[in-house]
């Protein structure tokens, strides 16, 4: 994909959203010794998000897992669609492009592994954080720079924001 294809995509995005594990944390669990499973997320990445919500965009996350962590910090950046315990990733997409009243191509998604990569076609603008997996990376029109949990989605939003600026 050229630059000028990169850029057009990204000048329709109104929602962004992104998976989880691996795209808002580096994928690792921890867990604790009572079976709590404990996530990590950078702070930089919610610094973007919240300047994304500032422009006056919508964001939201498709999670294969169930997690009131996620629910937690979803709700502190001002996550509007939260959608857990979804295995099977389109049928989520769907659900939230329909709620949040845009259409596909007006959507960037971006994600790590093969359940992301189902979805990718989908979207205006799929990107897949640097150390995602072969499918992820293969569905992508954008790679970060950075890996997911460090910092790979404000990368993303710093350059939707850029793009919308002019």
């Amino acid at each position: 994909m050229t630059d000028a294809e990169l850029l057009s995509r990204a000048r329709n995005i109104k929602l962004l959203l992104m998976d989880c594990d691996g795209v808002l944390t580096d994928g690792r669990l921890h867990f604790s010794a009572e079976g709590e499973t404990i996530k990590v997320f950078h702070a930089r990445d919610g610094q973007g998000i919240v300047d994304w919500h500032k422009a006056g965009f919508r964001s939201g996350i498709i999670s294969g897992r169930n997690s009131p962590i996620v629910e937690m910090r979803g709700r502190q950046l001002g996550i509007e669609f939260i959608s857990q315990g979804r295995k099977e990733k389109v049928s989520a997409f769907h659900e939230l492009i329909a709620a949040a009243g845009v259409e596909p191509r007006e959507v960037a998604f971006i994600g790590d592994d093969t359940p992301d990569a189902e979805v990718m076609p989908l979207v205006g603008l799929a990107v897949a954080v640097s150390d995602a997996h072969s499918s992820a990376k293969a569905a992508a029109h954008y790679i970060t720079q950075l890996k997911g949990g460090r910092g790979a989605v404000r990368e993303l939003i710093d350059l939707l924001l850029d793009v919308k600026k002019g």
